[in-house]
């Protein structure tokens, strides 16, 4: 069974950086596109960016271009997740996710999803 677990989220102030870790077992991990979304009190969830399994290719909402960044480590079943110059807009639970044997889009449609680390920017 596929486990996702997310971690260093926390508190920053607007303009800072933190940087997301997902950490997935189960398997079909280097197989898989992975990626990041994020849900608001009283918002949908939302895309953040997603990497294909070869780190070929990358995609990211257009609230977060430019200031976030994906990336993954095939070797040790990872992600990762930069984000920098941090607004109180970007705050929200993140969650990571895998989309077995897909291609990575803003679209794809994810099989596993971790329980969320919650990001709270504030000035």
């Amino acid at each position: 069974q596929v486990q996702l677990v997310e971690s260093g989220g926390g508190s920053v102030q607007v303009g800072g950086s933190l940087r997301l870790s997902c950490t997935a077992s189960g398997g079909a991990f280097s197989f898989s596109a992975m990626g990041w979304f994020r849900q608001a009190p009283g918002k949908e969830r939302e895309f953040v960016a997603a990497i294909s399994p070869g780190d070929i290719s990358k995609y990211y909402g257009d609230s977060v271009k430019g200031r976030f960044t994906i990336s993954r480590d095939n070797a040790k079943n990872m992600v990762y997740l930069q984000m920098n110059s941090l607004k109180s807009g970007d705050t929200a639970v993140y969650y990571c996710a895998q989309a077995v044997g897909q291609r990575a889009s803003m679209s794809m449609r994810c099989d596993y999803w971790g329980q969320g680390t919650q990001v709270t920017v504030s000035s």
